[in-house]
């Protein structure tokens, strides 16, 4: 049997979906939450424990920490299949040819690169690359008329995204930024197979971030609702058709342009100008889940087969599937929660702080607006369950 690795920030997903597949799977995160599937060949950096803070992600994580402990696993897999967190260029140039799924992503990644390999033939943010606060100044004094944002050349999830203002103070560091104008609209994302010959549009989805959810100018990633109707989209449109047609044929073109192979997303900003082109993942995405409760399919076994030539049929949607990713506001002691549309939960006892990550929602009904109330009302006990757990935590 060939052995398979898993390697990212949380697998648990990709490890319900990889243990219905014919592989000895192996995984290796950053996260451990008290729903993983627990396997023989498994890493966890983030060991939590009753009375013990999970840090702050972004203080802790680093994606070669996860490859130093990884290292074993790497030399000994048949396969290799990175997920949010670490990038095919992580890996040496030998390891990179077990990676099922795209190799040379730079192009990609690289938000500055990617911006000018696309501007002639797509609608996109203006954008500029920032060595200091002083160049982007100097860039936002010679266009009065446009808001930017500032983004790490480099990144996802929306983390470490700002806007530009007067008072802005932000240490470049170590790390590259870009410009970017500001475009405000309505957040979308497509997900797609495909093969070296075969292109396909499996779903495309509201996206959701902090903004979306009243948090002004927090441009943080927070969930995503699919497939996209026009109920869905939960703004008045024209015509759903004729903007899920745009969204699919544009990020075909996009995934096609970049010889991008397995399972793939485009993210879009929606306006009255057009559809703007945001970034790729040239990974598995934050849908993985919802697409398979919406059209039943199994997408890790999608997305090898498609690195393996052959891009599956897609089933029709059989409901809707609301993901909404819960940022804990309090520090709080968790304690386990009579739910049953409710993942990625800590273990008992152990404190995630104010603002960090906590738990993800879940759910799917063929009626949007039952599947909306009851995401949003487990949402708000969810947050009454937090605020309560917090005058033990010190």
């Amino acid at each position: 049997m060939e052995k398979l690795l898993l390697i990212g920030i949380d697998t648990r997903s990709m490890l319900n979906s990889a243990l219905k597949l014919d592989y000895d799977i192996y995984s290796t995160s950053y996260f451990s939450t008290s729903d993983t599937p627990t396997i023989k060949n498994q890493k966890i950096i983030l060991q939590e424990s009753d009375g013990e803070s999970c840090g702050i992600f972004e203080d802790n994580f680093n994606s070669k920490s996860i490859l130093e402990i990884s290292k074993d696993y790497i030399d000994e897999v048949d396969h290799i299949i990175p997920i949010s967190g670490v990038s095919p260029s992580d890996f040496s140039k030998k390891d990179r040819k077990k990676i099922l799924g795209n190799h040379e992503v730079g192009d990609i990644e690289d938000k500055f690169r990617f911006y000018r390999k696309i501007k002639n033939e797509f609608l996109t943010p203006m954008t500029f690359h920032a060595s200091d606060m002083d160049e982007a100044f100097e860039i936002d004094k010679n266009h009065p008329d446009i808001q930017f944002i500032l983004k790490p050349i480099k990144g996802s999830g929306g983390y470490d995204v700002n806007l530009l203002n007067n008072d802005s103070d932000i240490e470049f560091g170590d790390n590259e930024f870009i410009l970017q104008e500001y475009v405000s609209g309505i957040n979308l994302s497509s997900s797609v197979l495909s093969s070296e010959n075969e292109t396909k549009t499996v779903t495309n989805t509201r996206l959701l971030t902090m903004n979306d959810l009243g948090v002004e100018n927090s441009f943080i990633y927070v969930g995503n609702i699919l497939p996209l109707t026009e109920k869905s989209i939960m703004v008045d449109v024209d015509d759903i058709s004729d903007i899920n047609e745009k969204l699919s044929d544009t990020s075909e073109s996009l995934i096609e342009k970049f010889g991008l192979i397995g399972s793939n997303g485009v993210d879009y900003i929606l306006n009255e100008k057009g559809l703007y082109v945001i970034e790729i993942n040239p990974r598995l995405q934050g849908t993985f889940e919802c697409v398979e409760k919406t059209f039943g399919m199994n997408m890790l076994e999608a997305h090898i087969k498609a690195c393996q030539g052959e891009v599956m049929e897609i089933p029709k949607a059989q409901c809707y599937t609301y993901k909404k990713i819960v940022y804990s506001p309090a520090r709080m002691k968790y304690r386990p929660m009579d739910l049953d549309n409710i993942y990625d939960l800590p273990h008992t006892g152990s404190i995630t702080e104010k603002d960090e990550p906590l738990l993800t929602i879940i759910d799917s009904d063929v009626d949007f607006e039952k599947l909306y109330e009851k995401v949003e009302s487990t949402g708000k006990i969810v947050d009454k369950s937090a605020k309560r757990s917090q005058p033990d935590v010190k």
